[in-house]
């Protein structure tokens, strides 16, 4: 890492803005909460806008609350959007309930299906009202400079801009740059599949569920999306080059019989290069600071895609670190000491669901894959859950709401 010039050509630290780098929802929400709290932020996201598809769509009840809680929920649920009330798995033709979010104890106890441009879209206009903040695109930042202390003191930008910073927040994703740059040490966890995303025409037979689809070797996820189906169909690790190598024929048939109902869409889907990869990791890093630096989001640990979580465990990050920092970064204290409070906070929640997350990849989604035999029954703890409607709330309330779900304390500098 360069290390910066001499203290006497950067401005005070305290008139330093927080450099919040990556313009995902965790990015800019921790900027949006800061900067309400009277804080100096700029958010560099290296895109020119958020458009880009098959990123995480899902708000979870846990995120819609936090909106609730900033009083902006009904305006976000005007964005168009659907629905997702209830989750089930179809296993040897039968249908299963295995999830109710409708008796959760928020205002929306649902999940909602929004593209994350638009939810992204709609954060940046609300963080926008407040005077500190400032969202930089097409802004990639490419390495951190350090002081003559180590501490990580400013960012440099893939232009060759150094933009000292008071804090930096990596929020730049799992493949994150800053947090090599800060040479945070990350534990590799593992998964055992990847995913590939495509969409089809929805028919009308389909019902308005969403759900998962089991047979040998093969399971495949549907998401209502009103007007089409989003789908993701899981792979062994490592096997989408030759499945694409296979050709659109191959794919058709390894979907075929699936899900009766989609069997005509099907037919009519003809190009792979509609078929997106996603590389599922599951990890995290063991340390999220250093001085000057703080990692949050997919940059501090990789979620799979299991129950959708990604966005709202990165949320609730965002909030957690805005509350310990918000207040203090406001007065002009030196945030160093408070940096690792933010990982203790969080830190049960996130190995929580990633062990819940390699369990079920382990012991349910692995297994299945690897199976050449007919599957003719649901498991027994399926079988259940569908038959004893309140067993549905408790899969429900840990997709839904999480493990130490944190509430939005940091203050509002313009109440």
């Amino acid at each position: 890492m360069p290390e910066q010039g001499s203290a006497s050509k950067v401005p005070n630290h305290s008139e330093l803005p927080v450099i919040v780098v990556g313009g995902g929802p965790a990015g800019i929400f921790a900027g949006m909460l800061l900067a309400r709290a009277g804080v100096k932020v700029t958010v560099l996201e290296k895109h020119a806008d958020f458009f880009r598809d098959f990123r995480g769509d899902t708000v979870h009840p846990s995120t819609l609350d936090l909106f609730h809680q900033l009083g902006w929920l009904d305006e976000l649920l005007e964005i168009e959007h659907s629905k997702v009330e209830r989750i089930g798995l179809r296993i040897a033709g039968e249908q299963r309930a295995i999830a109710d979010f409708r008796h959760l104890p928020v205002p929306a106890p649902y999940i909602a299906m929004m593209p994350q441009w638009d939810l992204l879209d709609f954060l940046t206009g609300k963080a926008r009202r407040y005077p500190g903040f400032e969202l930089r695109t097409g802004t990639e930042a490419v390495a951190a400079h350090k002081d003559g202390k180590g501490r990580i003191s400013a960012v440099e930008t893939k232009a060759g801009e150094v933009l000292p910073a008071r804090l930096v927040i990596a929020a730049d994703g799992r493949r994150s740059i800053m947090r090599e740059e800060a040479a945070l040490p990350l534990e590799r966890i593992g998964a055992p599949m990847d995913v590939l995303w495509f969409r089809l025409d929805r028919p009308e037979a389909l019902g308005p569920e969403s759900f998962g689809s089991l047979a040998a070797g093969k399971f495949l996820v549907l998401i209502n999306r009103r007007t089409y189906l989003q789908c993701a169909f899981l792979i062994p690790k490592g096997t989408a080059d030759e499945i694409r190598a296979q050709g659109i024929e191959a794919f058709r048939n390894r979907l075929h019989g699936l899900v009766p109902e989609l069997d005509g869409a099907i037919a009519a889907f003809s190009d792979m290069d509609e078929v997106k990869l996603l590389s599922v990791a599951l990890d995290r890093l063991t340390r999220w600071n250093r001085d000057g630096l703080l990692a949050i989001g997919d940059a501090a640990h990789a979620m799979s895609p299991i129950g959708g979580v990604g966005i709202n465990v990165a949320v609730q990050d965002a909030v957690v670190a805005a509350n310990v920092l918000a207040a203090p970064l406001a007065r002009g204290d030196n945030p160093d000491p408070l940096l690792p409070r933010v990982q203790q906070l969080r830190a049960r929640s996130v190995h929580y669901t990633q062990k819940m997350q390699k369990l079920v990849q382990d012991r349910i989604i692995w297994p299945i894959l690897q199976r050449d035999q007919p599957i003719d029954r649901a498991p027994l703890p399926v079988r259940l859950i569908d038959r004893v409607g309140p067993l549905q709330r408790v899969p429900a309330k840990l997709i839904g709401l999480g493990i130490d779900r944190p509430h939005i304390e940091s203050p509002d500098a313009y109440e």
